[in-house]
């Protein structure tokens, strides 16, 4: 049987093909997928070709943010149920590297990751029809999750993982920086972390108009007010910690600015070479760390998500059927009016599932 996939062949190159199904092996699980969202960094594929050093140089299946229902399952699985609506998990870290090994999955040295052109060959990923991934990588949501909020989990899951970084966060006083998707999903976690003030900052008013919702307690449009932060730079800074999440020069200068010594500033966004403002960085004492991806909070993004403790509806502006993913990209594009955009699947009939 052949499936639909989206597959990108180069820059501004996507197109809607058929690919041979799998059926799925002992362990694996054969999933018939149900939505998947557009990430920024399948944005940069689709735009650009690539982000830094990260191109695309074969045909790459894209999407590693995605939910479905289970259709199969391979001997020896016998904690999942067909039916059953499941997150996957795009991360699959070998388990045998030394940094697998000292309890760091993230650094993998023999990292795979769905959707990434990381590799080559490229990991294709899980914008198509059916997917097969072991069991493990499957995880159940509760009854009443829609599919767009389940594969809201592992954008979620960085988010978390970068809350992670900052330590304790009850009473502190927070920015963010940049109402994208992660922004607005970090503002979400550092609620949920207890924060007591939570600043949000764009150069739109369409993102910062979900930030409320997320948990934000005020708004900044720094482009129509640049000077607005100037009052939190009083007394060498207001903000005990900060999540770029811009990767904005101006975003950080100001960051350095508005933060108090030994704050804590996480670095979620990524860019090339900026300059960074090295005399606060050290007068202040900030301790600057940088956050990618995530590992064990994959299943705690879930299990927020399945008893909408961290509801991330508000987000998701967007959906198109597969056929139309190349208009879901270019609607992505469009910072104006999109937030999360995500493709949604045609469910296949029984005798599909199950590859007959």
């Amino acid at each position: 049987m052949h499936i639909r996939v989206a597959r990108l062949h180069a820059e501004r190159d996507l197109r809607v093909e058929h690919d041979e199904d799998r059926i799925c092996g002992p362990g694996e699980v054969r999933l018939s997928m149900a939505a998947g969202g557009i990430c920024g960094s399948d944005l940069h594929y689709y735009q650009d070709g690539g982000f830094g050093p990260v191109r695309v140089r074969e045909p790459i299946i894209v999407g590693h943010e995605g939910s479905g229902y289970v259709a199969a399952l391979g001997d020896g699985v016998s904690d999942l149920a067909i039916g059953q609506l499941v997150a996957v998990n795009p991360s699959q870290p070998c388990g045998e590297c030394e940094y697998c090994q000292i309890g760091q999955p993230i650094h993998c040295l023999d990292m795979r990751f769905m959707g990434s052109a990381m590799r080559l060959p490229h990991e294709n990923g899980m914008f198509r029809e059916t997917l097969v991934v072991p069991a493990i990588q499957c995880h159940p949501v509760s009854s009443g999750v829609t599919p767009g909020e389940a594969a809201c989990a592992e954008p979620l899951a960085v988010c978390l993982h970068a809350v992670a970084q900052a330590g304790d966060l009850s009473g502190k006083a927070v920015l963010v920086s940049g109402a994208g998707p992660i922004g607005l999903l970090t503002v979400a976690c550092v609620r949920h972390a207890g924060a007591r003030e939570i600043i949000v900052t764009d150069l739109t008013d369409a993102a910062l108009a979900r930030a409320p919702a997320m948990g934000a307690t005020q708004t900044i449009n720094v482009a129509r007010d640049p000077d607005a932060l100037t009052p939190f730079q009083k007394n060498k800074g207001h903000f005990d910690v900060v999540f770029d999440c811009s990767a904005a020069g101006p975003a950080l200068r100001s960051a350095f600015a508005a933060i108090k010594p030994r704050g804590t500033l996480v670095q979620v966004g990524v860019t090339g070479d900026i300059t960074i403002p090295l005399n606060a960085l050290v007068g202040k004492e900030i301790t600057w760390r940088g956050s990618q991806r995530f590992h064990a909070e994959f299943n705690t993004a879930v299990e927020l998500i399945s008893t909408r403790e961290v509801d991330v509806r508000p987000i998701i502006s967007h959906s198109f059927p597969l056929e139309r993913v190349t208009e879901a990209f270019n609607q992505a594009g469009d910072r104006s009016q999109a937030c999360k955009v995500q493709i949604t699947f045609q469910q296949l009939d029984e005798s599909a599932r199950n590859g007959k």
